[in-house]
């Protein structure tokens, strides 16, 4: 599944907001390695080295698309699968943003994580929680109907946990937990925003399976449904709620 990441940077200020959201909980003063598990094209990296100067910063994707996009900022990114990383005993600090939803299982990698977080180390997480929102309910229906059946599996609700089961997680691991959830409003403007915003997301496995023909033809099928969900205001914009799940704790000895 290749990933795109001028599409997926086309809406930056919004899909930020998250990652700044779950920088700002993490109380860490003087980590000595800083891990951005899942980096993407890297443009949020540079923020963890200014919040922790003192640290190494390590940067780690496993698209090799993102990771030459991190490195053509500077960023010395490294192409490495989530499922095949491990805590080492200086990694104070581990942020993974809009990751772990990709990861099917990743609740048994959470637990091996904390339990090998070095002691009071600082394990931060946030994943999307908007699969039951109707921009993916109704690319889903789209893909259940016999033009599209079967050519494509996208996530459904089960690919993330609700909250509580993250922070029963941290909590049986010896942590101090903080999670929660939020739903941001976000106004967007253009022609069909929302089907813009999840063609850099959600929709990525259905461009990967579908010949540049199709693509075309799976987008005007979808954008007019997206249209009737989400319509636009008066002044040209529209409203996106979207919501997320965050996760904070610190580990203990």
């Amino acid at each position: 599944m290749a990933w795109n990441p001028t599409t997926y940077l086309t809406f930056d200020d919004d899909r930020a907001r998250p990652f700044h959201d779950l920088l700002a909980r993490i109380g860490a003063d003087e980590p000595r390695r800083v891990v951005d598990l899942g980096c993407g094209p890297g443009h949020l990296t540079g923020l963890l080295a200014a919040r922790w100067p003192g640290a190494e910063v390590d940067a780690l994707d496993s698209s090799p698309e993102m990771v030459a996009d991190a490195r053509s900022r500077g960023v010395p990114a490294r192409q490495v699968d989530v499922r095949d990383w491990q805590p080492g005993p200086t990694d104070d600090v581990v942020l993974t943003n809009a990751v772990l939803q990709w990861v099917p299982g990743h609740l048994e990698l959470l637990t091996g994580w904390l339990a090998a977080m070095p002691k009071g180390g600082w394990f931060a997480m946030q994943v999307p929680g908007n699969f039951g929102g109707r921009s993916h309910v109704l690319a889903r229906e789209l893909l259940a109907e016999p033009a599209w059946r079967g050519r494509v599996q996208v996530r459904d609700e089960l690919a993330v946990s609700m909250p509580a089961e993250y922070a029963d997680l941290a909590a049986a691991a010896g942590a101090e937990v903080d999670a929660w959830e939020t739903t941001y409003l976000h106004r967007l403007t253009g022609a069909d925003p929302v089907l813009r915003w999840i063609t850099g997301t959600a929709l990525t496995p259905v461009r990967a399976a579908l010949d540049d023909a199709e693509w075309e033809r799976f987008q005007a099928e979808l954008a007019p449904r997206l249209r009737a969900a989400y319509p636009e205001r008066a002044d040209g914009s529209t409203w996106f709620p979207f919501r997320r799940i965050f996760l904070v704790a610190r580990a203990g000895g």
